[in-house]
């Protein structure tokens, strides 16, 4: 029997949702169709609530043969679209037999990824992999490795490529350049390099996606000779730079104050019959707004409007914040309002440098600190922590709040162990640590599932006389319960009581959706009979 387990009860709602990814052509046939007896179903017409929804479901399942799954799909969208998302889950549950293939579960991964439900995808996974589900193909690997390594999560990246090695599924080039990119992305250029070695050693040549991600990283390290080794092995096996491959470059070249060389590049890559993209063209922009040569940014800006090429919202950052560094507020203010005219969103921290200099004030620490924040919360990483170095660098009066913000930042985009490395300086540099950075650490760690480190950062805050409050004990039950460590949480649970903290709503609400999956878990904790009545 074909069954989906999930940890939390909530997560399979972006699985149903990422259906929808499917043509909606696959869909539209299957939204009239005759039953068994010749009984015409519509979705439309015949679901007005939840009781309808499920009565036709009833009846689908009897059919012989069963309806199509994209039809079962349209079906479980309605009620999603009715926010019954408990009735949703028992019917998926129910879909007996239907005949969920590799290409099914790819679709709801990958939406689970979208979702940012990195948790719920890996859990997906591994349970189609043990339960013997259904067999992933490489498809479906690159999917789930793909989404890791774009959240920092090169280690298991890896070892998800050490286990289709071992298998039936072997890795192909795509599943070897997301390895190359993770390590490359971590400026481990060693490791990839090495992958890069294994791929040759197995017989499978590298791609233009492989050279870029490799060209990426070597150029961020300003180890150019190698970038001229990889550009010419490139060329001796045919494969020729793309317009990404040369963007690169040049913003690598930008990066490094090179924008005359980095406008070189471009001018040969137009020889060579590849035309610069908005990409190629912000980047140039960028490096000459680095350099605070605002006009000569303005000049690329107005060729790239001559060539027809549209700007975006980062072109436009790029330029308004180069004027904001140069103090032009009327030009800087004079580019916001064609933003707004052409419908773009700019970035919080575009709007706020251009208000702070409308208005004159000197930022101070609590200004810097909102800026970054808003970088983290557009997952801008790394524009807030350019901005971070930066402060640093200058010594600014910094405080914990601010090296708070900035922990809290680092650990919901995914960068842990980068957030754990600004916690320990704190000792270095004589701020000690509040019960607000402790519960900012512990709380990454429990939604990555490290619960020994989030006890740890327990015991180190109780150590340092830091003692924990009504915000530790929640988050630290939340983590138990998300990732079913019932027994651990009665322990907790005990002492959150004796120091006469309770349950907030948040981990209320997180229990009773725990408690409608598995009603045993309040046989585990008995303690809520008697301490805990909401």
């Amino acid at each position: 029997m074909t069954r989906i387990l999930v940890s939390k009860s909530n997560a399979i709602i972006p699985f149903i949702s990422s259906f929808y990814i499917l043509r909606s052509s696959s869909i539209r046939p299957y939204s009239s169709l005759k039953g068994k007896v010749g009984v015409r179903i519509n979705v439309e017409n015949e679901v007005k609530c939840l009781d309808d929804a499920v009565s036709l479901f009833n009846r689908m399942v009897r059919m012989k043969p069963l309806p199509p799954l994209p039809f079962f799909c349209k079906l479980l969208k309605t009620v999603i679209n009715m926010k019954h998302y408990y009735a949703v889950i028992s019917l998926f549950r129910e879909m007996r037999g239907i005949p969920f293939n590799v290409v099914t579960f790819t679709t709801l991964i990958r939406g689970l990824f979208a979702e940012n439900k990195v948790t719920d995808a890996v859990v997906l996974f591994k349970n189609l992999v043990r339960e013997k589900i259904c067999e992933p193909n490489e498809i479906m690997y690159g999917t789930v490795m793909n989404g890791l390594s774009k959240r920092g999560h090169t280690e298991k990246t890896l070892s998800l490529l050490r286990l289709m090695e071992q298998g039936n599924t072997k890795p192909n080039i795509y599943i070897y350049s997301v390895v190359i990119d993770a390590f490359c992305k971590d400026r481990n250029l060693d490791a990839a390099i090495s992958i890069l070695n294994e791929m040759k050693q197995k017989g499978i040549p590298p791609g233009i996606v492989t050279y870029s991600s490799l060209i990426d990283g070597l150029c961020k390290l300003g180890q150019w000779e190698k970038v001229k080794t990889l550009f010419s092995e490139m060329v001796n096996l045919n494969i020729y730079p793309n317009v990404l491959t040369f963007s690169i470059l040049i913003d690598g070249l930008c990066k490094e104050g090179k924008v005359e060389d980095a406008e070189e590049v471009m001018r040969h890559m137009i020889e060579k019959g590849v035309e610069p993209n908005i990409i190629t063209y912000s980047v140039i922009m960028d490096g000459y707004c680095l350099r605070g040569q605002v006009d000569r940014a303005r000049r690329v800006f107005d060729i790239m409007i001559d060539k027809c090429i549209e700007p975006n919202i980062f072109s436009y950052n790029i330029l308004i914040n180069g004027y904001c560094e140069k103090k032009e507020v009327a030009k800087a203010m004079q580019l916001l309002g064609e933003i707004s005219q052409k419908g773009l969103k700019p970035e919080t921290a575009t709007i706020l440098s251009c208000m702070m200099l409308s208005a004159g004030p000197k930022p101070n620490i609590y200004t810097h600190s909102t800026v970054i924040d808003g970088y983290f919360r557009y997952r801008l990483v790394e524009e807030a922590m350019s901005l971070f170095n930066k402060l640093e660098r200058k010594r600014e009066n910094t405080n914990i709040a601010f090296y708070t913000v900035v922990i809290n930042g680092l650990c919901k985009n995914g960068k842990l162990d980068e957030a754990q490395s600004v916690f320990e300086k704190l000792s270095l540099i004589g701020l000690p640590p509040n019960v607000r950075t402790y519960n900012t650490m512990i709380t990454g760690f429990c939604r990555q599932g490290l619960l020994d480190e989030a006890k740890s950062m327990l015991r180190k805050m109780k150590k340092n006389s830091c003692l924990p409050d009504n915000v530790t004990y929640n988050v630290f039950v939340q983590g138990f319960l998300r990732w079913s460590k019932f027994s651990e949480m009665r322990t907790f649970m005990v002492e959150m009581a004796d120091r006469g903290f309770s349950f907030d709503a948040s981990t209320a609400g997180f229990l009773v959706n725990v408690v409608r999956e598995n009603p045993s878990v309040l046989d585990m904790i008995p303690e809520l009979h008697s301490k805990n009545k909401y």
